[in-house]
């Protein structure tokens, strides 16, 4: 466990590090743009995020070579360089993609590509363990088309997801949390050398995640653009690919008896928590209906729009920073309830606790504009929105007065209208000061 946390250390702080620098070069070079109908932001953020986070990958996967009991990983396996190839395209991919803008089309091809390579280096899925069947062995094109499949699915769902500031890192983050507590079990109590990869891959991504997200949060300085959500989501598919469908369920030794016995038994323990579409379910949920939304209009699956989950949440009242905090919620409900129902199957109160605390996601989702009351004596532990204004009668009627007035005064073309990129003082030109030469660089 210490060179698993070790290892998750250095990759947070090499992605810690260079996300200020990134910034600056993002800047400078001009990945910054304009801000788009369907962006939440209103001033112009850089991208290019996602160099950092590469970065850290490479420190993460590098630390963990030179370790003693890590090293055997690299030894026995040679799933850390199919992940650190696939990843190296993808990233690539997503570069070019916060500087140009490029196809959609071209975009997939490059995911499927990425996900090829990593299948030819042997990161792919062997058999499934199917209930009342037993283990389904695949052939080489199933396991191939699966895989691509399930890599392609989870990088457009994180990418998907990335609509508010540190909601993908902070929701990957959280996934990658829940994976590495189930494939850690998975290795240390029961030996199974066949879940280290898995392992070491969600410590490195939840390193990446923590690294960036304290540049991440609202508001952004930095976003990880393309580059990032989906060199992520690739990272966090890996995991899964790693351990999926090559574990078998008789080397858990957790029933006796036949083959078909033990892997109808087991697959609700552990299945759950191995596809990526379970980890990250809102993402994915998200993903779905905005495929149907999109289709149903007549557009195509890839247009942009404003119809995300997130954008909803906004939308009914919550605020940037509360909508964010909900759908970490649900994520970590989703995947830790998968978590402990894989612990403990039969356990009544796991059910319990899950449907509880949905009902308080419920309320939550229900209550948007709901600010506590709080006692006069916690008044210095909470944050200033929470705390009570005492103020004059007189003073309040002034102030509802002159916000009147200034709300007519004020044209309704230019409440909220969005900062020009380039223009001294907005989130993407304070890092490296207002000199003009920069301003041009930008424009």
């Amino acid at each position: 466990m210490r060179e698993y946390l070790l290892t998750l250390c250095i990759t947070a702080a090499v992605t810690y590090l260079l996300t200020g620098p990134v910034r600056k070069f993002a800047i400078v070079a001009g990945a910054m743009p304009e801000i788009r109908a369907r962006d939440v932001h209103r001033e112009p953020t850089p991208r290019l995020g996602g160099i950092a986070m590469f970065f850290g990958l490479c420190a993460g996967l590098l630390v963990a070579d030179h370790l003693t009991n890590l090293n055997e990983v690299f030894a026995k396996s040679n799933e850390p360089r199919a992940l650190l190839s696939g990843a190296a395209l993808i990233w690539l991919i997503g570069v070019l993609d916060d500087k140009f803008e490029i196809d959609a089309l071209i975009k997939l091809g490059g995911q499927m590509i990425a996900a090829g390579v990593m299948v030819m280096q042997g990161l792919t899925i062997l058999w499934l363990p199917v209930p009342g069947v037993g283990n389904v062995a695949l052939t080489q094109w199933q396991g191939t088309l699966l895989t691509v499949a399930l890599v392609v699915i989870t990088i457009n769902a994180v990418n998907f997801v990335d609509g508010l500031d540190g909601l993908a890192s902070g929701m990957v983050c959280i996934a990658a949390a829940a994976f590495f507590l189930y494939a850690y079990r998975i290795w240390y109590s029961y030996g199974i050398e066949a879940a280290a990869p898995a392992t070491l891959f969600s410590a490195i991504l939840m390193g990446m995640c923590l690294g960036f997200l304290p540049h991440n949060m609202h508001p952004a300085r930095i976003f990880m653009g393309d580059s990032g959500s989906m060199l992520i989501g690739l990272v966090l598919a890996a995991g899964a690919i790693s351990i999926t469908g090559q574990l078998d369920p008789d080397a858990l030794a957790l029933f006796t008896g036949s083959e078909k016995a033990a892997v109808h038994q087991t697959v609700p323990v552990y299945i759950p928590l191995l596809l990526p579409l379970t980890i990250i379910a809102v993402p994915a949920a998200d993903l779905v209906l905005a495929i149907v939304r999109r289709t149903w209009r007549g557009q195509s699956p890839f247009a942009a729009d404003r119809g995300h989950l997130h954008h909803r949440l906004l939308e009914i009242g919550h605020s940037h920073s509360r909508a964010v905090l909900i759908m970490y919620f649900w994520s970590a409900l989703i995947g830790f309830g998968a978590l402990a129902y894989s612990v403990n199957s039969a356990s009544m109160w796991i059910v319990l606790g899950v449907v509880f605390l949905s009902a308080i996601g419920l309320i939550l989702l229900l209550l948007p504009r709901f600010t506590p009351r709080v006692p006069t004596w916690a008044q210095h532990f909470v944050p200033p929105r929470y705390r009570r204004r005492h103020r004059p009668a007189e003073d309040l009627g002034a102030a509802a007065e002159s916000a009147r007035t200034a709300e007519e005064e004020t044209p309704a073309a230019e409440e909220r209208t969005p900062v020009a990129a380039g223009t001294t003082g907005v989130n993407g030109a304070t890092a490296i000061g207002p000199r003009s030469r920069i301003g041009k660089a930008t424009r």
